[in-house]
């Protein structure tokens, strides 16, 4: 999902400044998640680092989307289908690869001259898909987009430390913070950071990312696009880097899971990450391909989007958290391919945490398992029983629909009465985006992905006023630990401080964490090459899908 950025104050790491952040750099280029396979032994799947390569090109493949993109504009590119088409026709500075670390994008150098300044020097010979070559004023045009209020971009909030963007030569671009950001490099690499030609932008007016070209860099160019039933990118045979292995891509929007499954199985299209959790066995099963499971940097949790009504009270929020059945959840909607946990951030984001900050990150959470009667007792401390809590769900997958029950569920047996309103899979995504599409919602489940690895990508959506704190949650300890998170360079310090921050949201319960969940992506024979992890929302993933034999 979309980060905001939100340092306020710098308090100087005790490393000198350039210790500091050459110690970062190395964090950012170095390390991902641990290599691991599931932790839990009721799990039954184990991560793979990736798929096998290509063998050759091929023509055409196609791809199954559980839902329409909204707008393919990517300052709106805040959730999985925008960002699953997007990341092959748009480029960023900076560039997460498969492995979920750091590298250069279309700023073939990023240098830190003190903690203020972040200087970009730009790829020669780059060209956007209209045919202009990529310059320095195009980043600061695009950047300019960001941060238009009157676009109301899902990412303006990565630039709330930017003091000005500058052409600094014309394949040179300077940013100036107000203070030191931390986070603002590492968000280079996400929608925040792409580049598109300002003259196709400018061109195509208020029709951009809903009709004709996108004029960006990536190794696709969007060539049609059906509304309702499906999309395709062709290659870009200008493209700077490796030329895409498959001419021509489809993506179909196919919003039913069980359509979305007989298409896999059929051979109607040859992909797709998100693969409905009630179809994992008929795939795996089926012959016809193969079914992966990556590091995801994943949490399922229960959104609290109005802390209005009964969720109001911490103790209700507390007590619905307390009864919900995680095990079951796991089970029954994810098939034993998840992991419950007590915690709203997964703990691949802190792989490269001592072992003294893991602890003090995980251990005093409250406990993942079922405690009906110690809910039942908040419940009746509150003065809730009887109160109405609505929950909104979605027939996008079991993970949606599930867990929406399983809230119900719980609700009945605390004294709770929990609604579910049922939304169309077009409409769900407007939840993060629409006020008005939450309004008499209490929650919803959401599949929170990190952008970065780093764990204040998720924490941060809790301060006051962050684009994704539906709820309005508001305090100023919380605030201003975020903000010395953001401005403190060194990884170690960093990790200590967003282990008290986890603390405080989990003490909140701003959401409540029921499970970790991996990135999966089903291939049949005919192709092979994708990435496993969730980094194919930002990485370019369909130019190395090809001929698997």
């Amino acid at each position: 999902m979309p980060t905001q950025n939100s340092a306020r104050t710098f308090r100087r790491a005790a490393a000198p400044a350039t210790a500091a952040l050459a110690a970062f750099a190395l964090l950012a280029a170095c390390s991902g998640p641990a290599k691991h396979g599931a932790d839990s032994p009721a799990a039954n799947y184990q991560l793979s680092e990736g798929t096998p390569p290509a063998k050759g090109t091929i023509d055409k493949f196609s791809w199954a989307l559980y839902a329409e993109p909204l707008t393919l504009d990517w300052i709106q590119a805040f959730d999985y289908p925008q960002n699953t088409v997007l990341s092959n026709v748009c480029e960023s500075l900076m560039r997460w690869t498969p492995q979920l670390t750091l590298a250069p994008g279309l700023a073939e150098k990023a240098a830190n001259p003190d903690p203020n300044t972040w200087v970009y020097d730009l790829r020669p010979g780059v060209k956007f898909h209209n045919g202009e070559p990529l310059t320095a004023d195009d980043v600061v045009f695009s950047f300019g987009r960001q941060t238009n209020p009157e676009l109301a971009a899902a990412w303006a909030d990565s630039f709330e430390n930017v003091a000005a963007v500058t052409a600094t030569g014309p394949l040179q671009v300077t940013v100036k913070l107000k203070q030191p950001d931390a986070l603002f490099p590492q968000l280079m690499a996400t929608a925040a950071g792409v580049v598109a030609s300002r003259k196709g932008v400018e061109a195509a007016g208020k029709d951009y990312g809903v009709d004709g070209s996108l004029d960006c860099t990536g190794p696709y160019k969007l060539t049609h696009w059906a509304k309702g039933q499906s999309l395709e990118l062709d290659r870009f045979d200008d493209y700077w880097g490796t030329k895409a292995k498959a001419k021509t891509v489809e993506f179909k929007f196919l919003t039913d899971p069980a359509a979305r499954t007989n298409a896999m199985l059929s051979g109607e299209v040859d992909g797709s990450f998100l693969v409905p959790t009630d179809s994992y066995e008929r795939l795996r099963t089926s012959g016809v391909g193969s079914l992966y499971f990556g590091e995801g940097l994943s949490t399922v949790n229960v959104n609290v989007t109005s802390i209005k009504g009964a969720l109001g009270d911490v103790r209700v929020r507390r007590a619905l958290s307390m009864a919900l059945d995680r095990g079951g959840f796991v089970k029954a909607a994810l098939g034993g391919n998840g992991t419950v946990t007590n915690s709203i951030t997964p703990k691949a984001a802190w792989a490269a945490a001592g072992p003294e900050t893991r602890a003090a990150a995980f251990d005093a959470l409250p406990p993942a398992a079922q405690d009906i009667e110690q809910a039942k007792k908040l419940i009746e401390e509150a003065g809730a029983k009887g109160k109405t809590v609505t929950v909104a769900t979605s027939p996008i997958g079991q993970d949606v629909t599930l867990l929406a029950t399983a809230l119900q569920t719980a609700g009945s047996k605390i004294g709770l009465k929990v609604e579910l309103k049922t939304i169309a899979p077009d409409a769900f995504s407007a939840l993060f985006t629409d006020p008005a599409a939450r309004e008499g919602i209490d929650a919803f489940p959401e599949t929170f992905y990190l952008s970065v690895t780093d764990p204040v990508d998720l924490l941060r959506n809790f301060k006051t006023g962050a684009y994704q704190n539906h709820a309005s949650y508001s305090n100023p300890e919380y605030d201003a630990l975020v903000e010395q998170i953001t401005s403190t360079y060194d990884p170690a310090q960093r990790l200590a401080l967003e282990a008290k921050l986890q603390q405080k949201a989990a003490e909140e319960v701003v959401w409540m964490p029921v499970a970790e969940w991996p990135s999966t992506v089903f291939l049949n024979k005919k192709i092979t090459g994708a990435p496993t992890t969730i980094a194919y929302m930002y990485y370019p993933w369909a130019a190395d899908v090809g001929a698997a034999g």
